[in-house]
Order: structure tokens, then C-alpha cells, then sequence
């Protein structure tokens, strides 16, 4: 696998880089769901953008 200087430098790999963001990401989900706020989702079949509420609701996002 291929490493950029930063990566030497630091020893992270872009695979772990991968795996810690995308934890990173779950676990702020997981913070929103249980304070009650909305998160941001895309729908690729539709693409729209809408905010996924706690009880399960969806509220698409219009672009002005």
C-alpha cells in the first residue's frame, strides 16, 4: 500500500484514517438521536438531501 508523507509521518494509514472517520461520524449520529436532532442524510435514489428525526421522519430538503 502506498503511504503520503503525512501518513510516515504520523503512522496512520488511509485505511485506519477511513475506519476512525467513519466511526467518528456514527458515533455523532448516535449523540444527535439521543439529544432529539435531526441528521443530515442524502437519498441517492432521489438525490435530495433530508434531515432523519429520532422517531423516524423524514423531512426532504428543498434547494432556493
Amino acid at each position: 500500500m502506498d503511504q503520503n508523507e503525512l501518513d510516515s509521518t504520523c503512522g496512520v494509514s488511509d485505511d485506519e484514517l477511513t475506519k476512525r472517520f467513519i466511526e467518528a461520524v456514527r458515533i455523532e449520529n448516535e449523540i444527535k438521536k439521543a439529544k432529539g436532532t435531526p441528521i443530515s442524510c442524502y437519498d441517492s435514489a432521489t438525490n435530495s438531501a433530508y434531515l432523519l428525526y429520532a422517531d423516524g421522519t423524514k423531512k426532504y430538503v428543498r434547494a432556493n
